[in-house]
């Protein structure tokens, strides 16, 4: 049986460099070889992956982001097009709209070759973020963005959203809804589940036994880092008796760092450590609302962590509202803190979402995901074909 060849990019292809990246190589880590022959092209990222060839293009680290590379397939177009005329692709995975994105959709619409995309990261999100200091140009630049996304988005075949929320966001934005295909993100439930619980773990980082409440993800400040620091102060200047712990790292680390000076920074953890955090710590509390999906929430969930995050993004789709979880107003630090103190007050309550984040958990397996997936690149190959 002839295999179908499935041209891949992405800008980073570094297994746990981000969410983006975990749910990448979910994917790459299933690939059926005896169907499928895949050829990666990125900007970072290794010669082989799963013993595929990986095409590395030059790139730039981007200015306001110096943990992110931007690859410049311009600069070797002819290569480019040679290596994708020799393998031949029956389907184009583009990971975002970036210029290597735009690329590989205009190589792929040039010859008639059927394009499938995951909307990683929430871009727009971010501009209220990166402007907030001439806040004038953010609706403008939304608007830029939002026809540049759509003009993108709506030339590729199926698009995947990981949330209602998001589906809902973009189909308003202007991208058409019959291109738009719900597919959620999974989660290893054996890798973070409550049983990696360690006793003392939390105090060999803080010293002490007092409830500890964490923050995981990368530390910039599109995740809305003010209103942490803000529950972090709230709760000083209230002297309520609380661990911080941070983990992650990124260009707001040393900022933070300054601004909560007795919270306690992890940096990133590799992941079975994160593991034995998440379920060794009491309450998970997270702000950001620019997420697509929000993989820590989920990951919290699956450790049997209690959450207490932001009503905003597609980390909301996750929490049912005093269920398996309390979403606050995303600017509001005494709401959040309120329901921190709840939940450790109430040890029924606390017990009870527990329970129920970590039910919710496991009805998203990442087999299942993958063969939507791989049944997919079939469908828009066929389509190709017939």
């Amino acid at each position: 049986m002839k295999k179908i060849k499935i041209a891949f990019f992405a800008e980073i292809l570094i297994e746990d460099f981000d969410g983006a990246s975990r749910t990448m190589f979910q994917l790459i880590r299933r690939i059926p070889s005896d169907e499928f022959e895949f050829q990666f092209f990125c900007g970072k990222g290794p010669a082989q992956i799963n013993g595929f060839k990986c095409v590395v293009i030059p790139s730039v680290t981007l200015p306001f982001n110096k943990n992110y590379t931007m690859a410049l397939p311009y600069l070797t177009e002819t290569s480019l097009n040679e290596e994708l005329k020799a393998f031949g692709p029956d389907v184009i995975h583009i990971a975002t709209p970036s210029p290597l994105g735009h690329f590989a959709l205009d190589y792929a619409k040039d010859r008639n070759i059927s394009v499938l995309t995951i909307y990683h990261t929430h871009f727009i999100a971010y501009l209220d973020y990166y402007l907030s200091k001439v806040p004038f140009l953010i609706g403008l630049a939304k608007n830029k963005v939002a026809a540049s996304q759509n003009s993108f988005y709506n030339r590729c075949e199926i698009v995947y959203v990981p949330s209602k929320t998001m589906a809902s966001e973009l189909t308003q934005q202007g991208i058409e809804q019959d291109r738009i295909k719900l597919w959620k993100r999974g989660i290893d439930t054996s890798l973070f589940c409550p049983t990696k619980k360690e006793s003392g773990f939390a105090q060999s980082i803080t010293g002490n036994n007092l409830p500890t409440i964490l923050f995981a993800s990368r530390l910039v400040w599109e995740k809305n880092l003010e209103t942490l620091i803000r529950i972090y102060n709230h709760c000083q200047v209230n002297k309520l008796q609380y661990n911080f712990i941070v983990a992650g790292d990124g260009t707001a680390k040393e900022a933070c760092q300054r601004r909560m000076k007795n919270a306690f920074f992890t940096g990133s953890l590799p992941h079975d450590q994160l593991a034995n955090l998440y379920a060794s710590s009491d309450i998970f509390v997270f702000t950001s609302i620019s997420e697509t999906y929000g993989n820590v929430v989920l990951e919290a969930m699956a450790s049997g962590l209690p959450c207490v995050i932001a009503d905003g993004g597609g980390s909301a789709d996750l929490v049912i509202q005093g269920e398996n979880g309390f979403k606050c107003d995303p600017e509001n630090e005494t709401e959040y803190v309120q329901k921190i103190q709840i939940l450790l007050e109430n040890s029924g309550l606390k017990d009870h979402m527990s329970q129920m984040g970590r039910n919710f958990s496991l009805g998203l397996d990442w087999n299942n995901l993958a063969s939507i997936y791989f049944d997919d690149l079939q469908n828009l190959a066929g389509v190709l074909h017939s």
